[in-house]
């Protein structure tokens, strides 16, 4: 009986005890975690794929501009114009000073049949007076071809161009300046002669001129020489102004830069 009864004595004990020995355990076996603190991560930038321009190029078609048919009508006014721009051309340049003077291509000279009255008097040590002379024979051809544009331009609007498709067309660069000329020289030389003979009275050519044939004259045994000089200095000045005229059309015809009008430039633009 007492046996018994220290056994339930131990197995109270042992109940009593466990709670504690349970919650001993329990913090013997608790770990203590550390926590380790983390580094941080660094993200390394992500290189881009490099980006590539593409230039595009547009390419600008020229616009041609349509022409209008050309009709012998068109072609007869773009003549016109033409010839009327080019003698106001001509005039300005003639009538400069010492526009024919100091032009060779179409200085004036001694007349042809003066030409042993000149080297004649050359010869006596008188050339001063020849040269007087052509100087004043220039200058007069300067002066009358300021009044000639009136003339000139009359000449060229009665004009009628026979094929004047023909004529615009063409690769001669003077072709409307001979065909005028072929036209019209003769009325251009009359209406143009009392313009000339003034100014050459003006402009003392025709005394000089009248002094250097009385000298020749009087040399004994030579052929005498009759000392008009109208009709000579009238024809070559108009010679002269046609052949700036021939210039300024052959400009107008191969620079677009001289063509001053719509007109000229749809015409004489136009391919051959």
């Amino acid at each position: 009986m007492t046996r018994f009864r220290i056994l339930l004595a131990v197995a109270a004990l042992s109940l009593a005890g466990a709670p504690a020995l349970q919650a001993q355990t329990k913090k013997t076996t608790t770990t203590t975690k550390k926590t380790t603190a983390r580094k941080p991560v660094v993200k390394k930038p992500v290189a881009k794929p490099a980006t590539t321009t593409k230039t595009t190029v547009k390419t600008t078609v020229p616009v041609v501009p349509v022409l209008p048919p050309l009709t012998a009508d068109i072609a007869s006014a773009a003549l016109h114009e033409a010839l009327t721009t080019s003698i106001t051309k001509a005039v300005a340049e003639a009538s400069a000073p010492d526009g024919f003077n100091a032009n060779a291509d179409i200085r004036l000279a001694t007349p042809p049949e003066a030409e042993l009255v000149s080297t004649t008097l050359r010869t006596l040590r008188l050339g001063a007076l020849v040269d007087n002379f052509e100087v004043a024979l220039n200058h007069a051809a300067e002066a009358a071809s300021a009044e000639a544009k009136p003339i000139f331009v009359n000449a060229i609007q009665n004009i009628t161009f026979n094929d004047a498709l023909s004529l615009l067309t063409s690769r001669e660069p003077d072709a409307a300046t001979l065909y005028l000329n072929e036209k019209t020289s003769p009325q251009l030389v009359a209406a143009f002669t009392p313009i000339m003979q003034a100014s050459l009275e003006k402009a003392g050519a025709t005394k000089l001129y009248a002094e250097m044939v009385a000298r020749y004259n009087k040399i004994p045994l030579v052929t005498k020489l009759d000392p008009s000089l109208t009709t000579y200095a009238t024809q070559q000045t108009v010679n002269g102004l046609f052949s700036l005229m021939a210039a300024e059309e052959g400009r107008i015809r191969l620079n677009p830069a001289a063509r001053t009008s719509e007109l000229l430039s749809r015409t004489f633009g136009r391919s051959k």
